[in-house]
């Protein structure tokens, strides 16, 4: 499949600058950096035509390898965080996201990244955003009675006073039982409650209820914050650079240990509430959207620079990648900027075309990945798990977990596939896709979620269309304008019968057991 040009010119300067790998040991650090809401074209070294400095990661790409048909498992965040962590497709167990207050969603004992490395001697963090579930109802208090409030629009929410919980308690079934040594977060930026979790408790009490007002000026679209419990003082602000003050001090201070590391850095950025810090505004020429995206890139390079100055870089296996693609401001964006942040494809956030679900994609392994390499090999990050355990020498067991797994590394040497020919996508329960080879699927009536303006259909040369099915071939239509399921009948009865064949079975993965 062609995408948009590689800024090849660029690639080869950061290239030249960045530093000889060693050697990889036995000891393999692993850094995963997940974006959020973050667009395919808003990289430079994607999209050329970005309004968006983003110079670290452009870095990153130059010293690594960069996919340009990798993907999420599903156009939203909890699933694919679900789906990343345990190598297996989101959908065979749950479609939507983890709501407030809302119970853990992996099973009892289920194998993750995290587990495993963790039973291999792995020192394991995970810090950011979490919005995977926790067991908040362990720590209710029964005596408070709950109520319902009604907003101006959408369904009514359970509304939870501060004293709702008993804040001094462990809260069970987070990031510390799936494997996790080490938490450090917010749960979810615009979710309550507005509180630092450090492992299972909280590091402050809630004593007041989430307020708006209170904060300063949003920058971009609106808050979208749900109500609910909320420490005085709490400042939206501080969450992204406290984060990476942690991260980075979290990857200095594991020089010092006796054992690798494993840091699962999610970001809340550039997710929705839009709130660049005040130095970085004007950054971009995308709006305060852009300038958020550049401050994310300013705490990767943070990040990437604590590695270096630890001297861990050159033994660490490093993956940036997001979770879904760009919000729906991307279309107003789109007329008021000209970025278009899903470029070159269709879609955003929670649509099954190509923009909800392709996303940046950046591999560095020292000594494996060719510096500014790029692959247009088919990924998932269902693949990760897989691929981080061949990396790391720890095999995977035969009869469970990571059943939608295949490992990228004969890709990270330079081979042209990893075994993986097809991926089937979703977002919403009862709204498939898959992709096999060059063609696109979308087994439902609308492939969109979010409104799409006039506008960006005429700019972009789209015509919509309404139609009980869709069939795209991306190597001639990358854009997915011309739906061809009327003019190939066959080729739709094929992909029919193999989305059919993925979804019922029980693993898409080679299994050892096999």
């Amino acid at each position: 499949m062609k995408t948009h040009p590689f800024c090849i010119a660029l690639v080869s300067l950061l290239a030249i600058q960045a530093p000889a790998p060693a050697a990889t040991g036995d000891k393999l650090n692993v850094l995963i950096l997940y974006a959020d809401d973050m667009g395919y074209g808003d990289l430079i070294s994607n999209n050329p035509n970005s309004k968006i400095p983003t110079p670290n990661l452009d870095r990153l790409a130059a010293e690594g390898l960069s996919f340009s048909d990798g993907h999420s498992s599903s156009g939203i965040c909890t699933p694919s965080r679900y789906a990343l962590l345990t190598g297996r497709y989101h959908w065979r167990d749950f479609h939507g996201i983890a709501q407030s207050f809302g119970p853990s969603v992996f099973k009892k004992n289920q194998l993750t990244i995290p587990k495993l490395l963790q039973s291999h001697g792995y020192n394991t963090a995970a810090i950011g955003k979490w919005h995977l579930g926790m067991g908040y109802s362990a720590i209710r208090n029964q005596s408070v009675e709950l109520s319902k409030v009604k907003p101006k629009k959408g369904r009514a929410k359970t509304h939870y006073p501060a004293n709702a919980f008993d804040w001094s308690k462990p809260i069970p079934d987070g990031p510390l039982s799936i494997g996790f040594d080490h938490y450090f977060g917010d749960d979810v930026i615009n979710f309550p409650p507005y509180a630092w979790i450090e492992d299972d408790k909280l590091v402050k009490a809630p004593d007041t209820q989430m307020d708006p007002a209170k904060w300063p000026k949003i920058k971009e679209g609106n808050w979208e914050c749900r109500p609910g419990p909320m420490v005085t003082g709490w400042n939206p602000y501080e969450v992204l650079p406290t984060l990476g003050k942690k991260g980075a001090e979290y990857i200095t201070a594991q020089a010092k240990e006796n054992q690798p590391f494993f840091l699962y850095f999610a970001f809340p950025s550039p997710h929705a509430p839009i709130i660049p810090n005040d130095e970085f505004d004007g950054k971009s020429k995308a709006g305060p959207y852009g300038d958020f995206v550049y401050e994310t890139d300013h705490i990767v390079g943070k990040l990437l620079t604590a590695l270096e100055e630890s001297g861990q870089a050159d033994n660490t296996l490093v993956i940036f990648t997001a979770d879904n693609g760009s919000e729906h401001y991307a279309y107003p964006r789109d007329a008021k900027y000209d970025h278009w942040s899903s470029a070159p494809f269709r879609g955003a956030k929670r649509d099954l075309y190509e923009g909800g679900h392709h996303v940046p994609f950046i591999v560095k392994l020292p000594s494996v990945t060719q510096p500014g390499s790029r692959t247009e090999a088919l990924a998932s990050q269902v693949d990760l798990f897989a691929t981080i355990a061949e990396a790391t020498g720890i095999k995977l067991p035969a009869d469970r977990g990571a059943e939608d797994s295949f490992s990228l590394m004969p890709v990270l040497k330079g081979g042209e596939s990893s075994g993986r020919d097809a991926i089937v996508h979703n977002t919403r329960a009862g709204a498939y896709a898959l992709r096999k080879g060059d063609w696109v699927l979308i087994d439902t009536g609308n492939g969109h979620h979010n409104r799409v303006t006039s506008q960006w259909y005429k700019k972009h040369g789209v015509k919509p269309e309404k139609a009980p099915v869709y069939l795209y071939n991306l190597e001639e239509d990358v854009i997915q304008s011309d739906n061809l399921y009327q003019k190939n009948p066959e080729k739709l009865k094929e992909l029919k019968e193999e989305l059919k064949l993925l979804r019922d079975s029980k693993h898409t993965a080679p299994r050892l057991s096999d």
